[in-house]
């Protein structure tokens, strides 16, 4: 639908107002399509596209933005923004791209290392450790998932956990993610949110009066000893985490320890708070001499 005009509202054709916004025709008949900039009027007769002179700056505007391989549904949300919103909104998107442009900086590194047949060096970056954790009471949440959904679901699982963990005695440790078998492209896990709780009893009478679309559990997770390296916001992006996976799994298997359980990750920092290069995570594997 375009913008009820007056016969004396000056127009111009779409050839016009594409050389006044320096785009081309083309451009603008998608980003209508696109639905980021309709005409002022369309002839209903001829089906030609009338632009008033001041939709020039968000034509201009939106071309900009395409330019940063934002996405048309964030576009839109800038320019549709009030005030300062736009700015905030970009600053929002901005920082989102520098996190991944780190992890990929990251990746490459690591991959430069694979190709040349110097793995080995590239696992120097991560420094791994061993810890005694005790055994812990957790509620859980399962789901078989895909790489690409995965960051979603850890965040909303978690939050469900941690707000089910204050009638529970409240949260006792760090939140992890097991996976009991791979996540990628390809494999879709599952993976199970974990949330250390302090009453089991109340925990157990959770997850036994409440219905939910997703499989929930009340356990007690063993002790264990824990073989992992402390990673950054930039490098917990799949698959630059798989770095980590794997220095931890190559120095376990020069120091002679065996895997004992299956790989999680452990989050122990504000994840909204931390910058790109800010520790927010361990990845770990159970391990036995």
């Amino acid at each position: 639908m375009t913008e009820d005009v007056t016969v004396h509202e000056e127009l111009l054709t779409i050839g016009a107002f594409a050389a006044r916004a320096r785009l081309s025709a083309k451009a603008l008949r998608l980003y209508d399509r696109l639905g980021l900039l309709a005409p002022a009027h369309v002839d209903e007769v001829t089906g030609y596209r009338y632009y008033r002179a001041d939709q020039a700056e968000r034509a201009r505007l939106v071309a900009l933005l395409r330019q940063l391989d934002m996405p048309l549904a964030r576009i839109a949300e800038v320019v549709g923004a009030e005030g300062g919103e736009g700015a905030e909104r970009l600053a929002a998107y901005w920082a989102d791209v520098e996190a991944r442009v780190a992890g990929q900086r990251t990746l490459a590194a690591y991959l430069r290392g694979r190709l040349s047949g110097r793995s080995s060096e590239m696992y120097e970056q991560f420094v791994i450790e061993t810890v005694d954790v005790p055994a812990q009471v957790v509620i859980t949440e399962s789901r078989h998932t895909l790489a690409d959904e995965l960051p979603a679901w850890i965040g909303a699982s978690l939050e469900r956990l941690e707000a089910a963990a204050r009638g529970c005695g409240g949260v006792t440790g760090a939140p992890f993610v097991i996976y009991y078998s791979e996540v990628s492209m390809e494999s879709d896990g599952p993976a199970e949110s974990c949330v250390p709780v302090a009453d089991e009893a109340a925990a157990r009478a959770w997850a036994a009066g409440h219905g939910r679309p997703w499989e929930t559990k009340v356990r007690v997770e063993p002790a264990a000893r824990l073989a992992y390296t402390r990673i950054t916001k930039a490098q917990v992006a799949h698959p630059q985490i798989l770095a980590a996976f794997e220095a931890v799994e190559h120095w376990m298997a020069g120091e002679g320890l065996e895997m004992a359980g299956p790989c999680r990750e452990i989050y122990f920092a504000d994840w909204e708070a931390a910058g790109a290069e800010d520790p927010v995570c361990d990845v770990a594997f159970p391990v036995r001499p």
